[in-house]
């Protein structure tokens, strides 16, 4: 039976960055693959690119702002990439349908967790957007822990931390496709979540009711 349902943030309970950041790519005169490995690297790896820094805690947000910059600059590319992310970076709203699913989730008695690739200086923005003490037993936040989404360890230190729940009893929702290979490498259940919220959860629900006999209450 499933027993736990682990969740990322960004591009499953907001608009996913990596949308954001393929519609400000025209702006600039840039394709969206471009723009994408200019800002965020090689993504479903984990690299030294200074995002990836950023995101497990390694860089200041305004030292990885000018390597970014820099980076660009080696390319050919007058850019500021936090230009493009500005729209991500505070504010935006939350999608209902998903926050309230984790939250009867929680209440049916699944243990839940949030497994979120994120940057110190966003924290105090994106806690604001969703009640997290009523979603998750378990926040893990990459720039916290020194490790980020697609490394294994990640989902298994969120394992551990929900009570030790093998892999093969838990589900994994994410919009970034490496990290759901990483997560069924493991042997997880996943979900990948695009733009259509209610297919995610729509998904979601049939992995329960196959797994559990359950679907939403």
């Amino acid at each position: 039976m499933i027993e736990a349902v682990l969740f990322d943030f960004g591009g499953v309970y907001t608009a996913s960055p990596f949308d954001v950041i393929r519609d400000g790519g025209a702006t600039f005169g840039l394709e969206p693959d471009e723009i994408m490995h200019l800002v965020f690297g090689p993504y479903d790896t984990d690299t030294d690119h200074p995002w990836h820094r950023l995101e497990r805690g390694e860089l200041p947000l305004l030292e990885a702002r000018e390597l970014l910059v820099e980076l660009a600059r080696e390319q050919g590319h007058d850019l500021d990439p936090f230009e493009v992310l500005k729209g991500i970076a505070v504010g935006g709203s939350a999608a209902e349908i998903l926050v309230e699913r984790t939250i009867e989730l929680r209440r049916d008695g699944y243990r839940t967790a949030l497994i979120t690739n994120n940057i110190a200086e966003f924290k105090d923005g994106w806690r604001k957007l969703v009640p997290v003490d009523d979603m998750f037993e378990v926040v893990i936040d990459s720039c916290e822990i020194g490790m980020r989404k697609p490394d294994p360890r990640v989902f298994e230190l969120a394992l551990e931390r929900l009570g030790g729940v093998p892999a093969a009893r838990s589900v994994f929702l994410d919009d970034a496709p490496g990290n759901i290979a990483a997560a069924r490498a493991l042997g997880m259940e996943t979900v990948h979540v695009g733009t259509d919220r209610a297919a995610a959860v729509a998904a979601l629900d049939a992995i329960l009711a196959a797994r559990n006999g359950q679907g939403p209450t």
